[in-house]
């Protein structure tokens, strides 16, 4: 624990994913006190046709209870 999902549309290169999870992994680390060892993470790509079906109306616009950053807000 914990483990993240990221949800990104298809197209960033196998560098910017290992970047990604790198620095979500120090964050949780450093600013949660987790162990590198308890962190999992992955990064799911979801083609930009069928981002409403599985991902806006089941993630964003069912549980705004659980977002922390909007779409559309800066933080």
């Amino acid at each position: 624990m914990p483990h993240v999902i990221v949800k990104i549309w298809p197209g960033k290169s196998e560098e910017q994913k290992q970047a990604l999870a790198a620095a979500i992994n120090q964050n949780l680390t450093e600013m949660l006190g987790y162990r590198d060892a308890s962190v999992s993470i992955a990064i799911e790509e979801i083609d930009s046709a069928d981002w409403r079906e599985k991902v806006y109306l089941p993630d964003i616009e069912n549980r705004p209870e659980q977002l922390y950053k909007k779409p559309g807000y800066s933080m």
